[in-house]
């Protein structure tokens, strides 16, 4: 894989990640007359859950739903230019134009109007998008197995970067698809957060593992693998270095873990047989994924991944698979119990998810 990176016309970082045998050289310049941004993210702790919750409310002028042949993320073409100044790629890395996060945010009060009990400060951080093709129609599941390989190299690069990017706590890489997610882009892409906190969900896993790994001395998630691998009856799909299963308290209609065999906190911790055998099974995950309701399935495809400065002892990287479609035409909406408490309630066990998925 060739690396090359580069600068967008305001000013932002791009990165193009090539596997193809003799790249053309990543040479092309941005022409578009692009203002730099000033992102105003900020972040305010929730003082009654203790939970950061983030503003970024000029993220309403972002890109939303144009057609085709407008679209952002496609390759550059003779009098539309886009996001990608080369004629064509592999996987593309570049810093979102509109982001959640970003590292020149202005400094802020450090309350809400002197509000001891609620704690504000800039939104510092990093937001990236990551393209898995030129190819506006394809899908993360049509790609090879070669170019699955060069993604998760992306996503390991990145990974180590951000983990870098001062006032960075956390990397989360992840993948929408579907309208029915929310996406606004169709051309298969991703995006990486670097957050400057560590994520409520990452809290209370970490918090259980602890928990677990002093009365036990041993890591729950190497238990739980060892567990779900003995009894088969929620596996998915085994590889030589990862297993899916869908785990047994399974909170979506569809939902699948993929989890390496050895602990490991993060993506560029992975060796290469460990990538290769990932690339190769996620691809199985997600053919059985689509072929479930005969039709594209909508997922959110997120990685657990260790904070940059705890826990990393604890951690145990995964990626978790969910889609809120419980039936070919019907959705799961987070009502009164998941909204209002958190509380999930699930229409299917994960016993029957996973053996619909292995015959699908």
């Amino acid at each position: 894989m060739r690396r090359t990176a580069g600068k967008l016309a305001d000013g932002r970082e791009i990165i193009y990640f090539d596997d193809t045998t003799d790249p053309p050289p990543r040479q092309a310049v941005d022409t578009r007359d692009l203002p730099r941004t000033q992102p105003l993210s900020e972040v305010r702790r929730d003082p009654l859950t203790g939970e950061w919750v983030a503003m970024a409310a000029h993220r309403q002028t972002r890109t939303y739903k144009p057609p085709a042949d407008l679209c952002p993320l496609c390759p550059t073409t003779p009098g539309k230019p886009t996001e990608i100044p080369e004629s064509s790629y592999d996987v593309v890395v570049f810093e979102n134009r509109f982001p959640s996060f970003a590292p020149d945010v202005p400094d802020l009060p450090s309350t809400v109007d002197g509000m001891p009990m609620v704690a504000r400060a800039a939104g510092r951080g990093r937001c990236e998008v990551v393209c898995f093709t030129s190819d506006h129609n394809q899908s993360f599941g049509s790609l090879p197995v070669s170019r699955v390989r060069t993604v998760v190299d992306a996503w390991a690069d990145r990974t180590e970067a951000l983990n870098a990017v001062p006032g960075v706590e956390q990397v989360f890489p992840f993948e929408n698809r579907g309208e029915e997610i929310g996406v606004t882009l169709h051309h298969p892409h991703g995006q990486i957060y670097g957050y400057p906190f560590v994520t409520p969900k990452t809290e209370r896993m970490l918090s259980v593992a602890a928990e677990y790994q002093q009365t036990h001395g041993r890591p729950l998630m190497g238990d739980i693998l060892a567990a779900e691998r003995a009894a088969g009856t929620r596996v998915v799909a085994e590889g030589e270095h990862w297993t899916a299963f869908v785990p047994t308290a399974a909170r979506w209609p569809v939902e699948v873990h993929v989890v390496p065999h050895r602990q490991v906190p993060d993506l560029p911790s992975l060796t290469d047989a460990e990538r290769d055998d990932f690339a190769a099974l996620y691809l199985t995950v997600l053919h059985r994924l689509d072929a479930l309701y005969q039709r594209p399935l909508p997922y959110i495809a997120a990685w657990h991944q260790a904070p940059v400065r705890t826990g990393r002892d604890l951690s145990w990287l995964h990626l978790e698979v969910f889609s809120v479609l419980r039936t070919a035409d019907k959705l799961k909406y987070l009502a009164g119990s998941e909204s209002g408490m958190g509380v999930w309630i699930n229409d299917a066990t994960p016993e029957q998810i996973a053996e619909r998925l292995r015959e699908s």
